[in-house]
């Protein structure tokens, strides 16, 4: 679970990007940190680039299958 010092620099938010999940390999909709909803993993992910593909991101077969969920979506100032 990802962790924070300062709430103050969070927002909650209820946008549907939250809940979208995402392919090894997938190209990421937002910068921010993802969470693999097989292994837990966590990983912070740049808007475009590709998710780590299977041979990026081992996990043990009982964990399930590797989908990568947005749970903090980093802000930027255009």
């Amino acid at each position: 679970m990802a962790l924070y010092k300062n709430g103050g620099y969070l927002t909650k938010s209820n946008d549907a990007a939250f809940d979208k999940l995402y392919k090894p390999g997938a190209k990421c909709p937002a910068s921010g940190i993802y969470r693999c909803e097989g292994c837990g993993d966590e990983i912070a992910s740049n808007k475009d680039n590709p998710f780590p593909t299977q041979n990026q991101q081992q996990h043990k077969p009982s964990s399930g299958a590797i989908e990568w969920r947005l749970i903090v979506q980093s802000e930027s100032k255009d």
